[in-house]
Formats: structure tokens, sequence, C-alpha cells
């Protein structure tokens, strides 16, 4: 149990459309919901769903196996794992989050201030 069930920041049962409309009335630098990932793949369970500066970005949830904790994003070298998606959430209220854009190969940070409740 990745420590999900019982969060605020927690939707279950909403999908990708649902997430980013959610945050784009939201509005708030730093607004944040964490959905279970599109894919069903149980190597990346989890999608962290932020908005900052008028964009939403979906940053997947690894999981990985052989040490039993997850992890943000591609894999990469030395990255931050943790026991538990709440964790995560609770680090990235400390400290910032990297949101990467691919698109337009741009750089932001923010830190998950805002739990964004979808109805």
């Amino acid at each position: 149990d990745a420590g999900v069930h019982s969060k605020a920041w927690y939707a279950a049962t909403c999908d990708r459309k649902t997430a980013e409309d959610a945050l784009y009335r939201s509005n708030k630098d730093g607004s944040f919901l964490i959905r279970k990932s599109s894919g069903q793949d149980s190597r990346q369970p989890y999608t962290l769903v932020v908005f900052y500066n008028r964009r939403v970005y979906n940053i997947p949830i690894r999981f990985i196996e052989s040490t039993r904790q997850y992890a943000l994003g591609r894999e990469k070298n030395g990255e931050e794992r943790f026991d538990s998606v709440a964790e995560i959430v609770e680090n990235h209220q400390r400290t910032s989050l990297v949101l990467i854009d691919s698109q337009n190969n741009t750089k932001d940070s923010t830190k998950l201030k805002h739990i964004v409740r979808v109805s």
C-alpha cells in the first residue's frame, strides 16, 4: 500500500482529463493531486498532477520492485526514492519539485501547496 487511500490529495477514480480540468479551475501555482495512472501498469501505478504557471504537468510515479520504493518521472542516476507516495508529497511540500516541459524544453520548480479535490 502506497499510503494514498486516506489522503485528501488522492483522487482514486479520476482520469487525466478530469484531473487537468480540476487543476485549471483551481488556477493556483502549486495546486496538485495524485491519481491512478491511466496505463494500469504496476511499475507506474500513480501520476502526480501539478499546476504551475498556467500549465498542468502529469508526472509519473514509478514503483521500484527491487527496493519496494517509489520515485518520480523517468529513471535517472541519483534519483530520490521514497517508501510511500505520501512521503513524496510530504517531501515536495517542503522542497521544490522540478517541472520539466519537454515541448518547450524549459524547467520550472514549485512546491506542492494546494490540494485539489475532484468532485
